[in-house]
């Protein structure tokens, strides 16, 4: 596997780590809680950020080798994890428009990095 393979995938690492974070904090925020320190200051909300945290980092060292007008691209996978783990996790239903979208951007993805 060459360098820029392996970046890439360290930064669609980071995309899903992203997403998953995403996924915890609306978790979070179907809760209800006493008070709004509370409310930011809980497990899962701090978790959360701190994946966040991680993630730009290793975006950052990623982009030691993928260039820069790859990053977009690769990225927009995130919209896909997203999507896919809101059915796993919130039992939230895909509707065709949102499979089309993400066999887009897929389609997408696999166009451009063709190119490399």
């Amino acid at each position: 596997m060459n360098e820029l393979a392996i970046y890439s995938c360290i930064l669609v690492t980071g995309t899903l780590v992203s997403s998953f974070s995403q996924i915890m904090l609306k978790k979070s925020a179907q809760k209800t809680y006493s008070s709004k320190l509370r409310e930011y200051l809980n497990p899962l909300v701090i978790i959360a950020y701190g994946l966040f945290f991680c993630c730009t980092l290793l975006s950052l060292y990623a982009l030691k080798v993928v260039p820069l007008s790859m990053s977009p691209i690769l990225e927009a996978s995130g919209y896909i994890f997203v999507a896919i783990l809101s059915f796993i996790f919130f039992k939230e239903k895909l509707t065709k428009k949102q499979l089309i979208g993400m066999a887009m951007i897929i389609g997408g993805i696999v166009v451009y990095t063709l190119k490399f």
